[in-house]
C-alpha cells in the first residue's frame, strides 16, 4: 500500500536522508521525501501501520502531522 506522510521538523538534505532511512528500516520501499512539500511517499507491505510509522519518524526527531493512503 502507497503512503503520504506528512512530517514536520524537516530543514535540510539531512533530514530527507533521515527520514527515508527511518521508513527503509520499518519496511518501506519505493521511498520519495520531498523536502519543500515537507512530506514523504513511500510504500509499505499491509502489515507496516500508521503507528509504526509515526513511531520510526518520532524516533529519530520528526513529527507525523498525518498519514494517508495515496
Amino acid at each position: 500500500m502507497k503512503k503520504k506522510i506528512y512530517i514536520d521538523g524537516m530543514s535540510c538534505s539531512h533530514c530527507v536522508s533521515h527520514v527515508k532511512e527511518a521508513l527503509l528500516d520499518i519496511g518501506a520501499t519505493k521511498v520519495k521525501v520531498e523536502l519543500e512539500e515537507k512530506c514523504a511517499i513511500a510504500e509499505f507491505d499491509d502489515d507496516v501501520t500508521d503507528n509504526d510509522i509515526t513511531d520510526a519518524l518520532e524516533e529519530v526527531g520528526y513529527e507525523v502531522t498525518e498519514v494517508e493512503e495515496y
